[in-house]
This record gives C-alpha cells, sequence and structure tokens, in this order.
C-alpha cells in the first residue's frame, strides 16, 4: 500500500476513536459504565496507541513513497515554512507557560476570564501552534507521506480547537459566547478587527525564548541528520561504482 495512503489511514483511527469516545452519545455511557477516572484512562490509552502507531508508521516510510510537491526547492517557500514551523515552535511552548481560557474555561471559577496575554493574539496558542507546524512542514514535505501526515496534524488541530469553542460555548453559555466574541482563532485577527489589542508586558516572554531556542535547536539538528544522510548517499554510490 501507498505509504502516504497507510499515514492517512492511521490519522483517521486517530481522529475516529478520539471524536467517537468524546462524542455526547458515546462519552456519557462509557463514564457512566466505567466511572469519571476508568473513562479518563481508557480515553488516554486509546489516543497513545493510535496516535503511536501513526507515528511508528510515520518513522518507518518517512522517506519512502510517492514524492510530493517538494517546494521547499523554492527559496521564498522555504523561508516562508521555516518561518511558521518556528512560530508554531513558540506558540505551544509559550501556551505551556500561560494557558488559555479556552483550556481552563471549566476550572475557572464563574467559568472564563479577561483575554490576556497570548489569547489576545489566538484563543488557541497550542492548537493554532501545531497547526502551523503542520502546515510549514506540508510546504517543505518532499514526499506524499510527509504531506498526509502533516497536512492531518494541521486540520486536526484546526478542528479540534473548533470543537473545543462548541463544546464550551455549550456548557457555559454567554460567558463564553462573550469571550469567543473578544477574541479569535486565527493569529491577530481580532486585533486587526479591533476587538482586542496587543499588551507586550502581558506576553509570556520565558515561553517564547526557550520556543525559539528550542525551534533553533531542532532546525540544526534536522540540518545535521539530512548531512549526515546526503554523505551516506553520497558514499554508497561512489562504492556501487
Amino acid at each position: 500500500m501507498e505509504p502516504a495512503i497507510l499515514i492517512g489511514l492511521c490519522w483517521l483511527l486517530f481522529a475516529a476513536t478520539h471524536i467517537g469516545l468524546a462524542s455526547r452519545r458515546v462519552r456519557p455511557a462509557l463514564v457512566a459504565r466505567l466511572g469519571p477516572s476508568s473513562f479518563s484512562y481508557l480515553f488516554s490509552v486509546v489516543a497513545i496507541v493510535t496516535f503511536g502507531l501513526l507515528l511508528h508508521v510515520l518513522s518507518l516510510h518517512q522517506h519512502t513513497g510517492a514524492a510530493g510537491p517538494d517546494l521547499g526547492r523554492f527559496t521564498p517557500v522555504r523561508a516562508i515554512g521555516i518561518v511558521t514551523i518556528t512560530t508554531g515552535v513558540v506558540l505551544m511552548i509559550a501556551a505551556l507557560q500561560s494557558p488559555p481560557a479556552s483550556t481552563l474555561a471549566l476550572f475557572i471559577p464563574g467559568g472564563v476570564k479577561e483575554p490576556y496575554g497570548l489569547e489576545r493574539v489566538t484563543r488557541h496558542p497550542f492548537f493554532v501552534g501545531t497547526a502551523l507546524l503542520g502546515i510549514g512542514h506540508v510546504l517543505l514535505a518532499s514526499r506524499m507521506v510527509g504531506v498526509v501526515a502533516f497536512g492531518g496534524l494541521a486540520i486536526y488541530s484546526i478542528a479540534g480547537a473548533m470543537h473545543q469553542d462548541g463544546k464550551l460555548r455549550r456548557e457555559l453559555g454567554e460567558h463564553f459566547a462573550a469571550y469567543l466574541d473578544q477574541t479569535s482563532l486565527v493569529p491577530f485577527a481580532a486585533i486587526v478587527a479591533g476587538r482586542q489589542r496587543l499588551v507586550a508586558r502581558e506576553l509570556p516572554l520565558a515561553g517564547i525564548a526557550v520556543g525559539l531556542l528550542l525551534a533553533f535547536a531542532l532546525r540544526s539538528l534536522l540540518r545535521r541528520r539530512r548531512s549526515r544522510r546526503t554523505r551516506g548517499h553520497a558514499d554508497a554510490s561512489r562504492v556501487t561504482a
């Protein structure tokens, strides 16, 4: 089977089980039968197994299968891809330092709070970060297996953010609806529309710095791996010749 199709099937399995177990029909029935704690364990185990399968298949086939568009061969697109990936990593790490209300809304007294820090930029910094990570890799992918793997990550991240918004709006009502009206999923959209403003002192500067360092370290590591792989192919070609 074409590796890209296999990766796509793995994504469908992960998404179907993840969304299916959390659906309004399945989740209450399982919680009633198993209890909240046991359901959480089941949900986590299924997610880990199915996503682990996806990563395992990707590791086996990342350099095989049909060729992709390889847009990274064009310098401007490559630069955009690198900036997009770096921005994604920064948002993901910064979100860990300052979790948004969209993540903690059910645990905050009153349900929500005023947008703060990264929430003024996007109410889903971690989801948006993983989406940007996926989009950047799609731009740079040289094989279809990479396009499908990281395209799936981007699609699932955006769908996850939208699903969370809808779920919290149903559960928290008008208070969360007001929060949605003040913020945006798309970075800087609320600021451009005048519904929000950027406050530099509120930003998680430590998380942003760590994210930049991590992105640089990962970029350097991948470049060294690519260089070793290229030298290995060159040596093999000389031996064969």
